[in-house]
């Protein structure tokens, strides 16, 4: 399969490609996830990043054939329809768009913890902080502005090198001791672990964005997946285990980087990641909703003249419902785990559904990991809990209205698909 180059835009080499698609898969969530994972299971969230490693080199697998077999055409909600037909692909779009909805409050809540760490404040000035990010990026969505892919691989490379200055510079605090007892809460811990921290493991279906810029996606596609797969899987790797070796007891918290920051170089290190929390928030969580504006502009019903009717429907929705799910988390009323499981659920949904059609798409080693993938996806959505109404409430709502597939969207080309992990992927990233 080989596509046309994007006219006006110079082909990608292979570590260009994969610069991409790093920071597809990394971003502000990663500020986050470590935590709320050894506060599950304790050190024993090792063994959580680990299978959850193995099967995002699956899903890795699946996309990767995906994208050299089918393209860019329609993205996720193109590949389900492929397999599963239109409606499946229609409502495969809806609930990427409303995990990108979802996600936004849950990037914010990140910014606002962190700038609560900064003052040394607890919730109550993390949850008005991420109220002030969110009204911040809304206004800037409405205004236009967009995050531009060098200013996006800019702040990768900055969370990149804060992951890594914190992992090698706590090293000298690590305690054995920490690791001690390996499953405090038990294997039901280690499950409890599992579905929020699938929501560092979206990003692989940006390889549909990828191929309208690689000037041979067949071979090129799979050196790119394979380089983001293993820098991402050592990063990750490495954040987790600090987390635990460093922090122990206080690993649970909230600012995992900004405790590791602060053991690498005292206070300064803290402001620091506090610092580059906020920028990484506000890039990101803008980029994601340029995206999410122009798949719903695709969604919606054609128009005599183009508008921005995508734009200020998501940023009604992501008002409408971002506002109380952050309010509801300053009650008590919502946790911060529970947040993170909404979009985590609308997001692993996309993938249960890509991996179903791409059982009846592809042969080979690729349909075998997407056999693999599928029951395993499914089963992670299904330990999301509540969230789960969400997705078939979008889903089937989604699949009984009249509507168009989405035109791929390109935002490698203007913008980075995602600087978290993902809350988003090529079309709503």
């Amino acid at each position: 399969m080989s596509e046309k180059i994007v006219e006006g835009r110079p082909p990608l080499s292979t570590a260009g490609a994969a610069a991409l698609y790093i920071g597809a898969l990394l971003g502000p969530s990663l500020l986050l996830l470590p935590g709320l994972a050894a506060r599950a299971a304790g050190p024993a969230s090792l063994l959580v990043w680990l299978a959850l490693l193995v099967l995002s080199g699956l899903i890795a697998v699946v996309f990767c054939a995906l994208g050299t077999r089918l393209g860019s055409t329609g993205g996720v909600a193109g590949y389900t329809a492929a397999g599963l037909g239109e409606r499946a692909g229609r409502a495969a779009a809806w609930c990427f768009l409303a995990g990108v909805v979802a996600g936004a409050p849950v990037v914010c809540l990140i910014g606002g913890s962190y700038a609560a760490a900064a003052l040394g404040t607890g919730e109550s000035t993390a949850v008005p902080a991420a109220l002030v990010l969110l009204a911040l990026v809304l206004a800037v969505r409405l205004v236009g502005v967009r995050t531009g892919v060098k200013l996006q691989m800019a702040l990768v490379a900055v969370l990149m090198a804060l992951v890594l200055f914190a992992v090698l510079g706590s090293a000298p605090s690590s305690r054995a001791a920490n690791w001690t007892p390996f499953l405090p809460y038990g294997w039901a811990g280690v499950a409890r672990a599992a579905p929020p921290l699938m929501f560092a493991f979206v990003g692989w279906e940006a390889a549909a964005s990828l191929t309208t810029r690689l000037r041979d996606p067949r071979r090129q596609l799979r050196l790119v997946v394979l380089i983001a797969f293993v820098v991402t899987s050592l990063l990750c790797l490495g954040l987790g285990a600090a987390t635990v070796a460093v922090l122990g007891p206080g690993a649970g918290g909230a600012v995992p980087l900004a405790d590791l920051m602060r053991a690498a170089i005292g206070d300064s290190g803290r402001i620091l990641a506090v610092g580059a929390a906020l920028v990484l928030t506000l890039a990101a969580t803008n980029t994601y909703l340029t995206g999410a504006a122009e798949l719903a502009e695709a969604l919606l019903p054609p128009a005599p003249t183009p508008g921005r009717r995508g734009s200020y429907a998501v940023v009604a929705t992501t008002a409408l419902t971002g506002g109380p799910l952050i309010a509801l988390v300053g009650s008590g009323t919502l946790t911060t785990d529970q947040l993170v499981a909404v979009p985590t659920a609308l997001f692993l949904s996309v993938y249960v559904a890509c991996t179903a059609a791409a059982v009846r798409i592809l042969d080979g080693l690729p349909r075998l990991a997407a056999l693999v993938c599928c029951p395993a996806v499914l089963a992670l959505v299904l330990g999301t809990g509540w969230p789960v109404l969400a997705v078939a409430a979008v889903a089937a709502t989604a699949a009984a209205l009249p509507g168009r597939r989405p035109a791929p969207a390109d935002p490698v080309g203007d913008e980075l698909p995602d600087v978290t992990a993902p809350l988003a992927s090529h079309d709503s990233r």
